[in-house]
């Protein structure tokens, strides 16, 4: 048996309230997880209290407010993250890409080398992301190009050095029972394998 993997689930629904088919998601991914003896850490982005930032300054200069770095901690000792968020608009929440903004800040989650190319920290993670949408997920990947799924992939997580980085699209999510339970069981698989 494999080493166990110490993942971070990232809920990035931006609703407190929860219940919604994204947390059952999460929740089905980390039943499966500590089922294949994985640990799991989860941040819920809708818990926390953080400023948006506002400036170059701000990103580059300012102290992370104490609910980022707390984030940032378990950033740091996740080896799988598991981001999972509802398509709104075509991208995601505002909340969540504030959040990012705040995490993925230069100095911890990447840096300028030499002629100003970027430079990766956050090297030896891997990440999952999960999008759930009212609409197929083929007419999203196809039709629409994925192009929100694939800035994040390539321009935050990629940029920072988290490799590979797989996707699962969960479409049609106010359909049938069976479909939302067939996803779930797949969440749960996901979860033992680390993946």
């Amino acid at each position: 048996m494999a080493d166990p993997t110490r993942i971070l689930i990232i809920q990035g629904h931006p609703d407190p309230a929860g219940g919604h088919y994204g947390h059952a998601l999460a929740h089905a991914y980390a039943e499966g997880a500590e089922a294949g003896g994985h640990t799991v850490e989860r941040v819920a982005v809708a818990e926390l209290d953080f400023p948006l930032v506002r400036s170059q300054q701000d990103f580059t200069e300012t102290e992370p407010p104490a609910a980022i770095a707390g984030a940032q901690a378990a950033v740091e000792r996740a080896q799988h993250i598991v981001l999972i968020y509802p398509l709104w608009l075509g991208t995601m929440p505002a909340l969540l890409k504030g959040f990012l903004e705040q995490v993925f800040r230069p100095g911890f989650a990447f840096s300028y080398e030499k002629k100003g190319f970027p430079n990766g920290r956050l090297t030896g993670r891997s990440a999952r992301v999960v999008v759930t949408m009212g609409m197929p997920a083929f007419a999203y990947r196809w039709w629409f190009g994925a192009h929100s799924l694939r800035s994040l992939e390539r321009n935050i997580l990629k940029f920072c050095g988290i490799g590979p980085v797989r996707d699962s699209l969960v479409g049609s999510v106010d359909s049938a029972a069976a479909h939302r339970e067939k996803w779930l069981a797949r969440m749960r698989g996901l979860g033992r394998a680390a993946r």
